[in-house]
């Protein structure tokens, strides 16, 4: 090699490569809804399709304006929702911003909880009830009498993470969700154990990049923008 050629390439440079997400696939934001309203013993929330609907509490409001604020910046080319009001109230802020209209896929609703949907989960949770430990350590909804098993959670939140995914190849796009979902959903892209990531905060940012049925967790529950 000529003394000038073997200079050039000792003067190359190689830097550190910054990730794009491949052509054709959908850059997707799942953003969990804000605080929903206390359950009240004796007392159940306004139901919508055999799930408990309520509203965001005003911590949760803070938190959709904090959202807002945090993603009012993303080029986004969609906005998601569930069928559920705590999505709507929380996605509302951005949507302003952005003067655009929230679509709904309802796959991604919360996972149905059967016999202690409408705030009971919650009490029974925090009660230790052995349903709720079962639930946790067999890592299955199923286990909660009445509710939507594992493997049918998966099923339809896969189906439409696929859906959003197909519609929106080489864009950007934000779906308001619930916990449940960004768990299974984050499950399914990992591979993990179906609960290894329940518990997103309030609020928080998470990240998965599809393209047809592959998907790569880019990030979750980001809370830096949060109260």
């Amino acid at each position: 090699m000529p003394d000038r050629l073997r200079e050039f390439e000792m003067a190359r440079e190689y830097r550190q490569s910054v990730y794009q997400p491949p052509k054709g696939a959908v850059d997707l934001f799942l953003i969990r809804h804000g605080e929903s309203q206390a359950a009240i013993p004796g007392q159940s929330f306004p139901m919508k399709d055999g799930h408990g609907d309520p509203a965001l509490h005003p911590n949760g409001e803070a938190q959709a304006v904090a959202v807002g604020h945090r993603m009012k910046s993303e080029p986004l080319d969609a906005i998601y929702v569930t069928t559920l009001v705590r999505t709507h109230q929380t996605a509302a802020p951005l949507a302003a911003h952005l003067g655009m209209t929230p679509a709904v896929e309802a796959d991604l609703r919360e996972v149905s909880l059967g016999d202690w949907d409408g705030g009971l989960y919650r009490i029974k949770a925090a009660e230790g009830a052995p349903e709720f430990a079962r639930a946790k350590a067999n890592q299955e909804w199923g286990e909660i009498p009445g509710a939507e098993t594992t493997a049918q959670l998966h099923a339809r939140v896969r189906a439409g993470l696929l859906r959003i995914a197909a519609n929106h190849a080489d864009q950007r796009v934000a779906a308001f969700v619930h916990g449940g979902v960004i768990g299974a959903a984050m499950a399914i892209a990992s591979g993990s154990a179906p609960f290894a990531f329940n518990g997103a905060a309030n609020g928080s940012i998470s990240r998965l990049v599809i393209k047809g049925d592959t998907m790569v967790v880019r990030g979750f529950n980001d809370c830096t923008h949060l109260p």
